[in-house]
């Protein structure tokens, strides 16, 4: 029997999982534990659209993993079986992921993307952007109905377009005649709406509910939940689910990275051929995730973002022993010009430098240079298995080779 052959073996003969899909991100669990309040209040706040009412704008604050998404999504699916219950037909809810690549990066790609989620049919590029929010007022005014949509991780949208396409949606119920639209921002930043021109503020009207992080009692509860139908009986070690918890507790209460901790240490225990998911494997999930986290920041940034990386890349890779801000922006004004993209202001720069160190990708640390002002003194923060992975997704993201 070959290697092959033994990998195949172990994973039709040692199955650990019973159903991995409750412990997936997309999984939306029948009760949401320790989140009583809020879906309680989101019920309350989206229930008059059972009366075809337009229901108050809604923004959810909280860190990654706290729920937030899970809660609009548990409320929104238990209000459109309630409107199937009363043979209605006047209520559609729209979920739409901002960070995704090439469906949030403009205003054109949104609007196309709601009109693809009311099943209808627009080219991703090419139209005028008023002819592309016609179509989408033609396709939902047809009849009295309310729609909710909702933005999650609204302010990556804002930060890759700007505001004005929120201040649109608002002001588009002004043009609706039998439609109204709602709207729901999620948003991992609780800055988020101090930074908003205060004219799409007073077009919104919101009402905002806080998402606190979880604590690791609070993670435990949640990974015992969904760990019971998850994993075949007894394969899970005494103090697994607990060091899974402090881990995620740690990185401050993401239940998200807690179940992420517990599926991945599973599939590595299954992929070692082990009878039971062991707390090593957890310790060695956690160094995995770690890794594929950091990358998928770098491959989810905007290309502005990756163009200021892989200029601190070449720095460092060239040598440089101190890589300071004026370094870094001469550098990333050679890449634009080979990329043909608009150059940003070194202000500009500098804050997508600090957002980098804010994501531990860099350390950044201001230093006096004397009658010279202050500077931050650049050093990356990647290992050396990261940063090639790294180089290879800026280099296919940019289209290009140095």
């Amino acid at each position: 029997m070959d290697k092959i052959d033994k990998i195949l073996d172990s994973y039709a003969t040692n199955n650990l999982f019973k159903d991995k899909s409750i412990v997936q991100a997309n999984y939306v669990p029948e009760a949401i534990l320790h989140r009583a309040e809020q879906v309680e209040a989101i019920a309350s706040i989206l229930a008059p659209a059972l009366r075809g009412e337009k229901v108050s704008n809604l923004f959810l604050y909280g860190g990654t993993g706290s729920g937030k998404t899970l809660s609009v999504q548990h409320v929104g699916e238990r209000l459109t079986e309630k409107m199937k219950q009363i043979g209605e037909d006047n209520l559609k809810f729209i979920y739409i992921n901002c960070k995704l690549k090439k469906v949030a990066d403009t205003e054109y790609r949104i609007i196309a993307q709601l009109i693809k989620s009311l099943k209808g049919n627009i080219p991703f590029t090419g139209l005028p952007l008023n002819a592309v929010y016609s179509k989408f007022m033609e396709m939902i005014d047809d009849k009295k109905q309310v729609i909710i949509l909702v933005l999650d991780e609204i302010d990556q949208a804002v930060k890759k377009i700007n505001d004005s396409f929120i201040y649109t949606l608002t002001r588009m119920n002004s043009e609706l005649k039998n439609a109204q639209i709602s709207l729901i921002g999620i948003s991992n930043s609780l800055t988020f709406m101090e930074n908003i021109d205060p004219r799409v503020k007073s077009s919104l009207g919101e009402e905002e509910l806080l998402f606190p992080h979880y604590n690791a009692l609070q993670l435990q509860d949640i990974l015992r939940q969904r760990a019971e139908n998850a994993f075949k009986e007894g394969v899970l070690d005494e103090g697994v689910i607990a060091k899974c918890a402090a881990y995620a507790a740690r990185g401050y209460g993401d239940a998200r990275r807690a179940l992420d901790l517990l599926r991945v240490a599973g599939e590595l225990a299954e992929r070692e051929g082990a009878k039971k998911i062991e707390l090593k494997h957890i310790d060695t999930a956690n160094q995995k995730i770690e890794k594929d986290k950091m990358l998928d920041v770098i491959e989810g940034q905007s290309i502005q973002f990756q163009q200021v990386l892989y200029a601190i890349m070449n720095l460092e890779k060239k040598g440089r022993g101190s890589i300071f801000t004026g370094d870094v922006y001469n550098a990333y004004q050679e890449i634009c010009n080979k990329t043909k993209n608009e150059i940003l202001t070194q202000r500009r720069v500098g804050d997508i430098i600090a957002e980098f160190d804010m994501l531990g990708v860099i350390n950044a640390r201001v230093i006096s240079k004397g009658r010279q002002g202050r500077t931050r003194e650049i050093k990356l923060n990647l290992n050396s298995e990261i940063k090639e992975k790294a180089k290879e997704i800026l280099e296919k993201a940019l289209d290009l080779r140095v």
